[in-house]
Formats: structure tokens, sequence, C-alpha cells
């Protein structure tokens, strides 16, 4: 009889490990995800009060792509060069609607493709994030619900970029 409680709470307090370890882990990769696309995300959807423009490409490198600002927003100034990050959403000779990062030549893609551009991080970890919660946590229900979001949330952007 006291075997069989020694062992049942043995498996119970290594079944809590398993919980904490897993949850930890699955909560490190979606906060890893939002940290990652929040550095963007917040210029491409936090627009109010800053600069708003288009960036007319006109040369691309291996990580950027340079070209002339034009203005949209009151009290934005034309600049002669804005840097804007080098994707496949972005090619040369192409007109984007932009958010200029403030105290920078630096740009970010704004509306609709820009945001989902940005939260992109995001649909990998929840992607990453559901096959732990499958396999640690055993919360499938849970993982698919994780899986689909983060699978919507990439070929949104996919379709919009």
């Amino acid at each position: 009889m006291a075997r069989a409680a020694r062992s049942s709470r043995g498996s119970s307090a290594l079944r809590f490990g398993r919980f904490a370890s897993m949850g930890t882990v699955a909560v490190l990769i979606l906060i890893a995800g939002v940290w990652a696309s929040w550095g963007t995300a917040q210029h491409a959807m936090l627009t109010k009060g800053r600069e708003r423009g288009t960036v007319a490409v006109t040369w691309c490198g291996a990580t950027a792509c340079t070209g002339p600002y034009t203005p949209l927003s009151p009290g934005s100034q034309p600049r002669p060069e804005v840097e804007l990050e080098n994707s496949v959403a972005v090619e040369k000779g192409g007109t984007y609607p932009v958010v200029l990062k403030p105290g920078g030549t630096d740009a970010v893609r704004a509306g609709p493709a820009g945001i989902l551009y940005a939260w992109v991080p995001l649909g990998g970890a929840l992607l990453l994030a559901s096959v732990v919660v499958a396999g640690g946590l055993l919360r499938t229900r849970t993982a698919w619900v994780m899986a689909v979001a983060g699978a919507v949330l990439l070929t949104a952007a996919f379709v919009a970029v």
C-alpha cells in the first residue's frame, strides 16, 4: 500500500515538472515572437504622429533598398533618400507606403501589408510553440488553434505582400 502511494506521488511530480518546463518553453517562444515582431510592428501600426509617405525604390542592395521619400502626412518633409529593409516584398522600381522611424532615415512598410509582414516572426513562433504545446503539454486542441493561427498569419502576410 505504501509503495503504490509513493509511486503515484512520484509520477504526479514528474507530470507537474513536465507541465511546468514545457509551459515555460512555450511561453518563452511566444514572448520571443512578439519581441521580434514589435520592433517593426509598432511603427507600422501606431502611425499617429509619425511621418508617413511613400518611397520610390531606386536601388537595392543585399540588406536594404533606398529611394526618395515623398511625404503624405502634415509636417513631414521630403527626403532625397530613405532606407527600407530589402525583403521579398520590396523591389527596385516599386513605390511603397512607409512610415519613418523617429530620428532617422529608416522606413518601415505601412498599411495592411506592412502590418502583416511585421508580425511574421509571431506567426513562426505560434507554429513552433504549437509543437511544444501538443508534444510537451498534451494539449492538442490548443496546439491546433495556435498552429492554424500561425499559418493564417503567415499566409495572409504572403498574400498581402
